[in-house]
């Protein structure tokens, strides 16, 4: 797996605005596409953001799944032994930057090593070790495997919803690790309404 240790690893930087007022953190909401944003590669998306901050902003799509593939051909893949693996793993587009990096979202049920907590019983892990765990049954209970990443360099996220092609709302596991994926873009923006 990729390790995306620049942006995961920079620490949180308070953000203001031009009059100095504080700017939310959106690490650990999710990011919704509004009609607005014409960008094909976002239309209708769910964005749960693992980083944001005065260095820019990474997030991963959550509802554009791609296909399942079998676990022990994961394993295989990254040099490690499937002897005993079953069983399939849906594949998620994270977002257009660079899909060789690959992440594994999921619950706070597993904490590996190489996992980052971000927020609100939410993780990350970015190394191989978490789909020995899922092999051997000690992975978490829900996950996402995800390719690609989605990337905004400082401000540009700002700017954009500021043009309103985005919406923040509360992420929750249920949401989040829901796998109704023709509907969660639907149900996140539902959630921006009751919010209001």
């Amino acid at each position: 797996m990729a390790v995306v240790t620049a942006i995961m690893t920079t620490p949180p930087v308070r953000l203001v605005d031009a009059q100095g007022r504080p700017i939310a953190d959106l690490t650990g909401h999710l990011l919704v596409a509004t009609d607005a944003l014409r960008d094909p590669h976002f239309s209708h998306t769910v964005v749960y953001m693992l980083r944001h901050g005065a260095g820019g902003a990474l997030g991963l799509v959550v509802n554009r799944p791609l296909g399942a593939v079998r676990l022990a051909d994961l394993l295989e893949r990254f040099g490690l032994d499937r002897e005993g693996a079953s069983g399939d793993i849906r594949v998620h587009e994270g977002g257009p930057v660079d899909p060789s990096a690959v992440f594994v979202l999921h619950g706070t049920d597993y904490v590996g090593s190489a996992s980052q907590i971000i927020k609100d019983g939410v993780a990350v892990t970015t190394q191989p070790e978490i789909l020995e765990a899922m092999a051997r049954g000690t992975g978490p209970q829900h996950s996402l495997f995800v390719v690609g990443y989605a990337g905004w360099a400082p401000g540009q996220l700002e700017g954009e919803m500021a043009r309103g092609d985005w919406v923040s709302v509360v992420a929750d596991e249920v949401l989040l690790f829901s796998d109704d994926w023709a509907r969660k873009w639907e149900r996140a923006m539902a959630r921006l309404r009751i919010e209001l």
